[in-house]
């Protein structure tokens, strides 16, 4: 897909592979367990993708030069439209673009002119998550180079998701891999001495409103007691290290 050319057309990689950059983007070392996955996610705003004036080649011709298994995956609102693709190994390789309208627009699919015939998945607090990304290479081979969400906005954007899985099954194994990438990444920053860059972005999410508020301290409320210590903590130390002090937010976190 990079060949392809979807990082010049300012894509991001998103999801579990783009946790994967992170341990050498920080310098530390990530748990195996928090970094598998059974997809591959990009992401594009649409405002870019219908102003680019360029495209991929057809997505399922690029998925194909790599597997030939790779179909296409009907939209379930809008079955004529591609959001999905799959492989013979149930491998999924999925398109997403912030959803910023109202929510009636959340289960159809937006077209995406510079994505090869591919359509997108409007999803709410996207475009939190990829504004300013960063350049990185994906350890495989001799590397591959990426753009993907800044760590702290990926921390802070797995802090509201979780908030917002599904209790079923499926919802709960996602939450609670959500929540783990979360608190390791929040003790990274703080590791690497990056209080300042996470204090800013939680600042924002924080800023944005009531419902986000609420989606970030249910999200620090369903992680296990010690790990929410040791993030409310770092949160704190983040957010005195700018002198921010947030209304609401919890007093071991402020200080």
């Amino acid at each position: 897909m990079g060949a392809a050319g979807i990082f010049r057309l300012r894509g991001v990689l998103v999801g579990t592979v783009a946790f994967q950059t992170y341990a050498g983007y920080l310098g530390v070392r990530l748990p195996g367990a928090s970094l598998q996955t059974g997809d591959a996610d990009f992401a594009q705003h649409y405002s870019v993708s219908s102003t680019v004036e360029d495209s991929l080649p057809p997505v399922i011709d690029i998925l194909k030069s790599v597997d030939a298994t790779f179909r296409a995956v009907p939209h379930r609102s809008d079955p004529h439209r591609i959001t999905q693709f799959e492989n013979a190994a149930r491998y999924r390789v999925e398109f997403l673009t912030p959803n910023r309208g109202p929510d009636e627009y959340a289960d159809h699919a937006s077209p995406m002119p510079a994505f090869g015939g591919a359509s997108a998945q409007p999803l709410r607090f996207l475009n939190f998550l990829i504004h300013e990304p960063v350049r990185t290479v994906m350890l495989h081979r001799s590397g591959v180079p990426v753009i993907v969400p800044s760590p702290e906005r990926y921390a802070v954007h797995k802090l509201i998701v979780a908030s917002r899985r599904q209790s079923d099954v499926n919802g709960t194994a996602k939450r609670e891999k959500d929540l783990y990438q979360a608190s390791l990444l929040i003790e990274a920053l703080e590791a690497t001495r990056r209080q300042e860059e996470l204090a800013e972005v939680f600042a924002e999410a924080w800023g944005r409103g009531q419902s986000w508020r609420a989606a970030i301290q249910k999200g620090l409320s369903l992680l296990p007691e010690k790990r929410r210590a040791a993030a409310e903590l770092s949160l704190g130390d983040a957010l005195s290290s700018i002198g921010a002090e947030l209304e609401g937010f919890t007093d071991a976190a402020v200080k």
